[in-house]
């Protein structure tokens, strides 16, 4: 596990540098809670960008490992819980939250990643508190 990466992923990157292309500036992984993967601090909006096997997304990239299932089990609801703490932090202190899951970038549901960007881009000037963007269903 110490090769998997948990910052500069290429998901990341793709939003980092198409919101900056945008016109958007941020802070890389901002010192709160749950350490956002950017954060908007003149739209008081953070944006998390999540791999779907290691926050478990209900979609077609998670599957439960068939192999040390029980700490597997232990791990991922732990990543969970964590989030669910942070993102009640984050909403607290008046931080609008923006989930991109890895299925939005990748997998037989992705997004064109002009669209996701633009998306990412359309959520940070609107009033919407909380939102996900993920792999389309068609």
């Amino acid at each position: 596990m110490s090769g998997i990466r948990g910052k500069n992923t290429r998901p990341e990157i793709v939003l980092r540098h198409g919101l900056h292309g945008l016109g958007f500036r941020y802070r890389l992984h901002g010192k709160l809670p749950g350490k956002p993967d950017l954060v908007f601090a003149k739209y008081r909006a953070v944006i998390f960008v999540h791999g779907c096997f290691w926050h478990k997304h209900e979609c077609h990239l998670f599957k439960w490992p068939s192999t040390r299932r029980k700490f597997w089990r232990q791990k991922i609801e732990g990543n969970c819980r964590r989030d669910i703490g942070s993102c009640s932090k984050l909403a607290e202190e008046g931080w609008r939250i923006l989930t991109v899951w890895e299925c939005a970038f990748k997998g037989r549901f992705r997004w064109d990643e002009v669209e996701l960007v633009a998306a990412a881009a359309n959520w940070l000037v609107s009033e919407s508190e909380n939102a996900q963007l993920q792999g389309h269903d068609d």
